[in-house]
């Protein structure tokens, strides 16, 4: 980034610049980010124009495929959410507290962990924040990351990643999840004494999608054994398509266990024996390092984190640290 005339940078820069560029890097659309402002393209162009040349650097990539960051526009929008937070925490501190239950929070999960914390710390939340909005958004655990990254969401119910994708990130670990394999209560294989893993592959694979944690895992796991996935392999991110199918026929699931655990219990499916150590993978609250939490996205991280706690107390099937 070229060097920054700072007097000229405080005289000029406007709160409408970093509104502006924070609603282009969330939308990643000149368009879009114009709707939601209520200006027209042109507009929202000229202002990011003003905006480079204060800053002496390509902070976007415009074109067909929309508005992309560049290195600058990632280090940028880092500190133009920090200024947004502070504004917005100065906001929330003169509201009284009937105004303050009315705030939203943004969270992003992935699919296969929301279904096992989520609705337990959700009730809890209600019981606390009876005002509060929560919109909750899933996706994998990459285009997670994205949108925490842009502010789009407070905090991420993910999985550690890479750690370059982990810079100005920060990961609070709530436990470790296994790999399992399941398949409807009453499928063959639990008829047989001795199914093993070659077996099991024969009959149809419900996996996640390429990319994903738990495919991974699978795909680890299975190559472990001198094994690979079936061809015919139904992959998928949502749980609530998985679990449907693996109950309504003679499909078996891998999936963290996570996905399945209230399934388990219900008796819905069952868990083949398969030992499947070494696809552990850490679970936790993923957050922009710098980032204020409000006083509700901070309330339910704290509940998360003691839903967490009760599930170790209970004993259930799983590692927790």
């Amino acid at each position: 980034m070229a060097s920054i005339d700072q007097q000229q940078f405080n005289s000029r820069i406007r709160l409408r610049h970093i509104q502006c560029f924070v609603a282009v890097a969330q939308e990643r659309h000149l368009r879009k980010a114009a709707e939601r402002l209520h200006l027209s393209q042109p507009a929202v162009s000229k202002t990011l124009a003003e905006l480079e040349e204060l800053m002496g650097a390509r902070l976007m990539e415009r074109g067909r495929f929309g508005a992309r960051l560049t290195r600058d526009g990632q280090s940028f929008l880092a500190h133009a959410l920090s200024v947004l937070d502070a504004l917005e925490g100065a906001r929330r501190a003169m509201l009284d507290d009937a105004k303050a239950t009315q705030e939203v929070v943004h969270v992003g999960a992935l699919p296969t962990v929301a279904p096992d914390l989520l609705p337990l710390a959700l009730a809890d939340f209600r019981r606390v924040w009876p005002e509060a909005k929560v919109d909750i958004q899933i996706a994998a655990n990459a285009p997670l990351l994205d949108k925490l990254r842009s502010g789009e969401v407070d905090f991420v119910l993910g999985r550690m990643a890479d750690p370059e994708a982990m810079v100005g990130l920060s990961f609070e670990l709530l436990y470790v999840e296994p790999l399992v394999a399941v398949a409807a209560a009453d499928h063959p294989l639990f008829q047989e004494t001795d199914a093993g893993l070659h077996r099991i592959i024969e009959f149809p694979l419900i996996v996640s999608t390429r990319g994903t944690v738990p495919r991974h895992n699978t795909e680890s796991f299975l190559r472990s054994r001198g094994l690979g996935l079936p061809s015919n392999c139904l992959e998928t991110l949502s749980v609530s398509v998985a679990r449907l199918v693996a109950i309504r026929s003679d499909a078996v699931w891998f999936t963290p266990m996570g996905a399945v655990r209230e399934d388990l219990a219900q008796g819905l499916l069952r868990r083949l024996p398969l030992v499947t150590g070494g696809t552990e993978e850490p679970v936790g609250l993923l957050r922009r390092s710098e980032a204020q939490s409000g006083r509700c996205a901070a309330s339910l991280m704290e509940i998360l984190r003691e839903t967490a706690e009760l599930r170790r107390g209970a004993g259930r099937d799983w590692t927790l640290v």
